[in-house]
């Protein structure tokens, strides 16, 4: 099959990788609708997370089942499925508390950048759709994978919800659909933080109220101005860098919560302000199959559609071109058609 495999720091090719096979009587082989680009990819891209040999890429997918170990039950080949970055046994007591992404037998998923992926218990991360969808609802289905089901876990770390205003620090996909998913939770107000005209535009049509285009500590100020001095009930961190996570908790009125999605880097805490803050932190790898089935019937309902985040569709074979487009914020996610 052809897979994307990064080799170094922006060295992206696309190139002849084994077929997936069962390994484990728990997997599920499934044939890729569409895969994605994640801005998390971007990280090894620039440089930033070490590359110690070339990698498959790819953690987002959904497809047509073609083949399951003698143990699935749940999972029949012909299903359109839609899984998680992290495989999960969906039984133990950490999944049912809810945090399939910590489950005890958890396993990454990589390599979904290709035309098939394995996925490693299946039972417990593929959730199927009622019928295979409509071609124009694959991106959003493979939205809920990633970015939908971690912007939702963000969106519900910081609590939005009815009568609260909810501040979102990042304007990449994951941050427009924590966007959404605050405006799905109810939440009366929603403020964006975002200086480029295209997300922002996105930003208003999945439900924000207000644009902040400052940054730093002016944009805690603009936050304050419009909150009364106090700052915003819930706090949704998207990016993962010290400015980001300082701009959000800066952004948090006392009492409020900072829901932090964006994988963290050299993000450093200053223990004294957050203890005199009263801010709650709460976040993480998002445990996205908790939200699948919620997921999958308002997508099915086309209640919302988180597709939109896909702004450039490149084929497969120019997925290089998808991973620069990005990096220069040219496009929020690049969808791969395979």
């Amino acid at each position: 099959m052809r897979g994307v495999v990064m080799h170094a720091p922006g060295d992206v090719r696309v190139e002849q990788r084994d077929d997936p096979k069962i390994v484990e009587p728990t997997d599920a082989v499934i044939r890729m609708s569409a895969s994605c680009v994640c801005g998390s990819d971007l990280w090894p891209y620039r440089g930033t997370d070490g590359l110690p040999a070339p990698t498959p890429m790819g953690h987002e997918y959904a497809g047509i089942v073609e083949e399951v170990g003698a143990d699935v039950r749940t999972i029949r080949p012909g299903q359109f499925v839609i899984g998680s970055f992290f495989a999960s046994d969906n039984t133990c007591e950490i999944c049912r508390a809810g945090y399939q992404s910590a489950c005890v037998h958890r396993q990454p998923v990589r390599g979904a950048q290709a035309q098939y992926q394995r996925v490693p218990l299946a039972d417990g991360t593929l959730v199927a759709t009622p019928e295979v969808p409509d071609a124009d609802l694959v991106p959003d289905y493979l939205a809920a994978s990633d970015v939908l089901g971690t912007g939702w876990f963000g969106a519900t770390a910081a609590q939005a919800g009815p009568g609260k205003t909810v501040a979102v620090v990042g304007d990449g996909a994951v941050g427009l659909l924590a966007v959404l998913a605050a405006r799905q939770l109810g939440a009366e107000r929603i403020i964006a933080m975002s200086r480029h005209e295209p997300r922002q535009k996105l930003a208003l049509e999945f439900g924000a109220t207000d644009i902040v285009t400052e940054r730093g500590e002016e944009g805690v100020a603009r936050i304050k101005e419009l909150t009364n001095g106090l700052g915003a009930h819930s706090v949704i961190e998207a990016v993962g860098t010290q400015q980001s996570m300082a701009q959000a908790l800066g952004s948090t009125r006392p009492g409020g919560h900072v829901g932090y999605v964006g994988v963290s880097h050299d993000v450093a805490l200053d223990g004294r302000a957050l203890f005199y803050s009263h801010v709650h932190l709460h976040g993480g790898p998002a445990p996205v199959r908790q939200y699948l089935p919620q997921l999958i019937k308002l997508i099915g309902d086309r209640t919302i559609e988180p597709g939109k985040v896909f702004d450039l569709e490149v084929p497969l074979e120019q997925a290089a071109e998808g991973y620069k487009a990005m990096d220069e914020r040219r496009a929020i996610k690049t969808l791969l058609r395979v």
